[in-house]
């Protein structure tokens, strides 16, 4: 960025969201996001009641990890080639869908007439069918920004819609914990139904976003290959996504906060909702404050001391078994991951041209979106084989032992400044 670019992204923290179809992105998003959080939350919580099997819960992130991943390349193309209101419309309808399925397994109904596990099953089966809508619907919404705001305000507005989608995981983790001790997974699901009906009408109000000529005329796996070539040229931003990708896939404590809550400090829903919620309401608070005054130098430096950081927070967390310590360890951990998320989305923003906004935004959600499941699976098949306390432990070691292994093997990312 240029200096008078820079000069004005740094004088106007309030740049982004003055575009009035960029402050419908932003409620649209935070209305999705925090529905999604919400179903997240009840689903894990309702499978672990379900079943009693912490590796039930890592199941529930392979059934949307594989067909995220295997979906991931080819969406990214869709994106690119597609006009993306449209896309990002039907994406949500068929989240829509996914969650109305999830309502009616929910139900006296079926609770009466099936047995446990065809329940479970089934579960799996529509989270597998929101992998697929995921692998669309994430990388279309970061893809938007860069039509809608102007470039020298990008940094802005990628702050911005990281701290708006961290604000609707804390509101949706939250939120989903009281429903559930309220009104139970149906009544909590018909909250998450509505809210996704809201989310689909917010962003009708954008408009139509059609795709650049020179994206229109390639084939797919040219166009796929093109987009996998300028993410592992680009070192930057390789080694962030690299980074982020195995901090996450080891240390996704979160996995087992359900386990947490039930069994070791016995808090129940309300207090699952809030464990849930604290690394996301760290998260915000350092949003906020990079939005009002955002790094400045060395944030190359900063992004290693942030993730190992974050992995010294897992391991105190998981040895704590005071309520209090978990949630403060939680909450440090969410500032932490704050840095690191704020730092990646705005190289990423800043390195990618228009037309490959939705090849390159893909290939960020194999490396960190599906990282969440993958660490989900892998922290569900460590607690079966090692124990809960002990798998959590493991996780934040190697999140360790990954900022080391990268501070020595990518000396371009730790010298990287914007």
């Amino acid at each position: 960025m240029d200096e008078q670019s820079t000069q004005q992204v740094t004088d106007d923290p309030f740049a982004a969201i003055r575009v009035p179809e960029y402050r419908s992105l932003l409620l649209g998003r935070f209305t999705f996001i925090m529905s999604l959080r919400m179903m997240s939350t009840l689903v894990g919580w309702w499978v672990y009641q379900l079943t009693k099997d912490p590796f039930a819960i890592g199941l529930i992130g392979l059934s949307e990890v594989i067909p995220a991943l295997s979906m991931a390349l080819y969406s990214g193309h869709i994106i690119d080639i597609s006009e993306k209101r449209a896309l990002l419309l039907r994406s949500v309808f068929f989240y829509l869908s996914a969650a109305g399925l999830l309502l009616f397994l929910s139900t006296s109904f079926v609770h009466d007439h099936f047995q446990t596990h065809y329940i479970v099953y089934s579960i799996y089966a529509v989270i597998f069918c929101t992998g697929i809508i995921r692998s669309f619907a994430g990388p279309v919404f970061s893809a938007m920004i860069a039509y809608i705001v102007p470039r020298q305000t990008l940094q802005n507005a990628t702050t911005w819609s990281q701290g708006t989608w961290l604000t609707a995981s804390v509101s949706g983790h939250a939120t989903g914990g009281f429903l559930i001790a309220l009104l139970g997974n149906t009544g909590t699901l018909t909250v998450i139904c509505s809210m996704l009906v809201v989310a689909l009408f917010i962003l009708t109000r954008l408009k139509p976003k059609p795709p650049s000529e020179t994206s229109k005329e390639k084939k797919t796996l040219e166009s796929v290959k093109e987009g996998l070539r300028f993410v592992f040229k680009t070192k930057e931003l390789l080694g962030a996504m690299s980074l982020d990708m195995f901090a996450v896939l080891f240390g996704g404590a979160v996995a087992m906060v359900p386990v947490y809550a039930s069994d070791i400090l016995k808090v129940g829903p309300m207090g699952f909702g809030w464990l849930n919620a604290a690394s996301d309401i760290g998260s915000i608070f350092v949003v906020v404050l990079l939005t009002i005054a955002p790094l400045k130098k060395a944030q190359g430096k900063k992004l290693f001391l942030a993730v190992g950081g974050f992995g010294i927070c897992i391991i105190l967390f998981a040895l704590s078994k005071w309520f209090f310590l978990s949630f403060m360890v939680l909450m440090l951990a969410g500032v932490l991951d704050g840095i690191s998320v704020v730092i990646r989305g705005t190289v990423m923003q800043l390195k990618t041209p228009d037309n490959m906004r939705g090849r390159v935004s893909s290939v960020s959600s194999m490396f960190v979106n599906s990282s969440n499941e993958l660490g989900q699976f892998e922290s569900g098949v460590a607690s079966k084989l090692m124990g809960v306390v002990p798998s959590v432990v493991f996780g934040g070691t190697m999140t360790l032992l990954i900022v080391i292994i990268t501070w020595f093997k990518a000396p371009s990312l730790r010298k990287f400044e914007y």
